[in-house]
């Protein structure tokens, strides 16, 4: 049987895949492509020199491993950067790298002209009248990297993020959106990241504007027919941060303007970041070509966070507000409040504010009933696991057994069913939901929830399955 470059580089990625957290994989290793074998020598070519880095400071020990597997003691592995054709060049620039050796990696410097650079410009962030062409970055200093802790559920947006704040609009990583649900820290981490580039390169012109308000401002160019300056004022932008980006569905006129604003922006070498609160895949009504570009960088996820983080978390709250408080009391907080990181610090407030106002010392019977209140009294996500548990006691078996390979019919069908609530109740992606319930991607669970609606609308005792689970999941 002939070994190709293919063939080995297959057998590297399914030993990779096994070892790494699936997220991490499809970031870093479904762009890579196999080149070339030579004697003993495999040739990948990935998107970016800041990619090539990232891969021998993160990944270069598993490569080694799995290469040397398929290949012997004496395999190398050499890089080829394609850079994608950004500046309007005729030609990528490929540039090969030997593994594990970065004196060979050389810069490359590219001019940029900026287009009517003598224009008058329009700021649309001052009052009318008053000549002032300074642009506010709109930033609250007080979203920074220091108190966004990291833990699993960020760690790859908080990295991602750092990158970009450290070269923005030089790294593989643009656009850079961030995605999840509400309350996890997306705003928080697009102000970090504005804070940190502001702080490094102060000459650079950075904005941090809502969607919401990019689309009034806009509506109000139209109406004063001076969309062009408009146009004009974005694209003088260095580093364009929007947040809630999901906002423009079905804004055709809003997604048109931002469509060739983005194009600016990305061919001058600017950086975008974006934030909304599903990934480009489970966006609705945005038009394809956006959606395309929102798929030209990365996209990182934000989930909710782990007990542990949840613990670093409140420690970290309470020590900037200067408040001392038992371990075992944080812990029991961290223990009940799940779901994201806006309840959890109002949790604490509330149970400072409780202590204080009633001179009570706090103590775990004080937490308790904030708690109790508190989660009663706001509107809570539920979790993915909450709903395979439901599910799972529905129909008399293990959360493991919903989540194994099986292809018994009531087994499939209850996986079905909570992977059809957990895209209905949470809004998690539809890759993450895959994640937790079993490992699978994100057409099992898309096919899953066709499968879900189809059964609800032709099978009686099916329809009565989504009815009793609705009901216990809604309480």
């Amino acid at each position: 049987m002939d070994i190709t470059a293919q063939s080995v580089w297959d057998n590297c990625l399914s030993f990779i895949k096994d070892n790494i957290q699936p997220q991490a994989y499809k970031t870093w290793f479904e762009p890579i492509v196999a080149v070339k074998l030579t004697d003993n020598a495999l040739s990948i070519q990935v998107p970016s020199k800041f990619f090539y880095e990232w891969l021998e400071e993160h990944y270069v020990k598993i490569l080694k491993v799995a290469l040397t597997k398929q290949l012997g003691e004496s395999a190398k592995l050499v890089y080829v950067i394609k850079m994608e054709n950004t500046y309007g060049n005729k030609q990528p620039f490929t540039e090969k790298i030997p593994s594990s050796n970065r004196s060979a990696l050389k810069s490359q410097d590219v001019d940029v002209p900026l287009n009517n650079k003598n224009r008058e410009l329009k700021n649309p962030f001052v009052i009318p009248g008053i000549r002032n062409v300074k642009i506010e970055s709109q930033l609250n200093p007080n979203y920074s990297f220091e108190n966004f802790l990291e833990g699993d559920s960020n760690r790859l947006a908080r990295n991602a993020g750092l990158a970009v704040a450290n070269k923005p609009g030089g790294t593989s990583f643009n656009p850079l959106l961030i995605f999840g649900g509400v309350g996890l820290g997306k705003t928080h981490l697009a102000h970090a990241i504005g804070v940190d580039i502001k702080d490094k390169y102060p000459e650079k012109t950075v904005l941090y504007i809502s969607a919401e308000k990019f689309t009034q401002q806009y509506i109000d160019s139209v109406k004063k027919n001076n969309r062009n300056d408009f146009i004009h004022f974005y694209q003088i932008i260095d580093v364009l941060i929007i947040d809630d980006v999901q906002f423009l569905s079905g804004k055709s006129g809003t997604q048109d303007v931002f469509f060739h604003i983005f194009n600016h922006l990305h061919q001058n070498g600017k950086q975008v970041i974006l934030t909304s609160d599903k990934a480009p895949v489970d966006m609705q009504d945005i038009e394809q070509r956006l959606l395309s570009r929102f798929k030209w960088g990365l996209s990182a996820e934000l989930q909710s966070p782990d007990f542990e983080t949840r613990v670093s978390i409140l420690k970290n709250k309470l020590y900037r507000d200067g408040v001392e408080m038992q371990d075992d009391v944080i812990e029991y907080v961290a223990k009940h409040i799940k779901t994201n990181v806006r309840e959890l610090e109002g949790a604490i407030i509330s149970l400072i504010a409780q202590s204080s106002f009633n001179k009570k010392e706090i103590t775990i019977n004080l937490a308790k009933e904030i708690v109790e209140k508190f989660v009663k009294n706001t509107k809570r996500e539920v979790s993915i696991d909450y709903i395979q548990k439901v599910v799972s006691d529905y129909f008399q078996m293990d959360v493991s057994t919903l989540q194994s390979k099986t292809r018994k019919r009531h087994i499939v069908q209850a996986r079905q069913l909570a992977m059809f609530f957990a895209k209905k109740y949470t809004k998690a992606s539809l890759a993450s939901i895959g994640s937790q319930i079993g490992k699978r991607d994100h057409a099992t669970v898309l096919h899953a929830c066709k499968t879900v609606d189809n059964l609800s609308s032709t099978d009686k005792q099916f329809r009565k399955y989504v009815e009793d689970l609705s009901k216990k999941l809604s309480l």
